[in-house]
């Protein structure tokens, strides 16, 4: 019974980075089910948005798959590399601060240890455009899945947008 209760402590250990990572996550817009299962979780793909947190105006919408079953449910199981990204202006653009081209914008853990899934945020200097890249990494083989979205920095009513390359370090 001693040796129960150590490992699901053990497991329960492993397991809270990834459930303190849900006061981070962002807003749920919809789930669809793409795999039904009689007995355990579904599997599904779900839409999330996210506001650009240092470019005001900005926001991501992200899908991502979560694989069903209960090993999925547990939080287990390493989910799938795809992702899409669509990033839009959704008001006047207000950028905070200096950033590197490739500036991480969002992280989100795919698998217990070995997999991330990421959204960085680059600047097309000469166009003006702010440019997002979703991808994944995983730590030894690596994840060609990635997705790519622009935003056109363009006025908002009366005001004049900001250029995109006097931000960058």
């Amino acid at each position: 019974m001693k040796k129960f209760a150590a490992a699901l402590l053990a497991l329960a250990c492993l397991a809270a980075p990834v459930a303190a990572q849900e006061a981070d996550d962002p807003e749920l817009i919809f789930k669809k089910t793409t795999v039904w299962r009689m007995l355990s979780p579904d599997a599904k793909l779900a839409t999330y948005v996210i506001d650009d947190p240092n470019v005001q105006g900005v926001a991501c919408y992200f899908t991502v798959p979560e694989i069903g079953g209960w090993v999925g449910w547990a939080g287990f199981a390493e989910e799938r590399s795809e992702t899409s990204i669509s990033c839009r202006q959704i008001g006047p653009i207000s950028i905070k601060g200096k950033f590197e081209q490739g500036y991480e914008i969002y992280r989100q853990r795919r698998s217990l240890f070995f997999k991330k899934m990421q959204i960085v945020r680059g600047c097309d200097t000469k166009r003006n455009v702010l440019v997002y890249l979703a991808y994944t990494d995983k730590l030894i083989e690596g994840s060609p899945q990635n997705s790519t979205s622009t935003v056109p920095i363009m006025p908002w009513g009366n005001d004049t947008p900001p250029k995109c390359s006097d931000f960058m370090d």
